[in-house]
């Protein structure tokens, strides 16, 4: 294999890295990583639209998407499901942030967050529930990975509030 012909592999962005900027299509029009310089972005990954667990976890960010503004952040989720689920699910419960689609996983892989689950006894990829933190200036502040449902918007809305008083 030539070196022109050599397959380019994300790097997986880490901790006080800078996140490449990135381009996906969501319920709000094409979403730009880098048209957001200046606020914090919290970028959670979900599994699917319309399950128990993930709409829990958006109901949660929902919930407190006041207090996630106040301290100068903004949400955005992202799945696997394409942009009419989406918008129904957006629609369905009122979510007021951005729904990215990322139908090729170009994030999912970016992030690395499919893995490989067991549903039903069967061996499925699949998204593991994973929340990033991405400071003003693009650089990856803080990771969450299998993460819990339970309580997690509130560690997130606090590790925001921590960040944004710091700087």
């Amino acid at each position: 294999m030539s070196k022109s012909e050599q397959i380019e592999v994300p790097v997986i962005p880490t901790v006080g890295q800078r996140v490449p900027d990135f381009v996906a299509p969501s319920t709000a029009g094409e979403f730009r990583l880098g048209d957001h310089r200046g606020v914090a972005v919290v970028l959670y990954f979900y599994p699917k639209d319309n399950t128990p667990g993930c709409t829990d976890e958006s109901l949660q960010f929902r919930d407190r998407q006041e207090a996630f503004t106040a301290a100068g952040a903004l949400i955005v989720g992202c799945s696997r499901d394409s942009l009419k689920s989406h918008t129904n699910f957006q629609t369905k419960f009122e979510l007021p942030f951005a729904l990215l689609s990322d139908t090729e996983e170009a994030l999912c892989g970016l992030f690395d967050v499919v893995k490989a689950k067991t549903m039903y006894g069967k061996p499925v990829r699949g998204i593991e529930r994973s929340t990033f933190l991405i400071d003003r200036s693009g650089h990856l502040a803080k990771e969450w990975r299998k993460v819990k449902v339970a309580g997690h918007a509130d560690e997130v809305l606090a590790a925001v509030q921590t960040l944004t008083q710091s700087a």
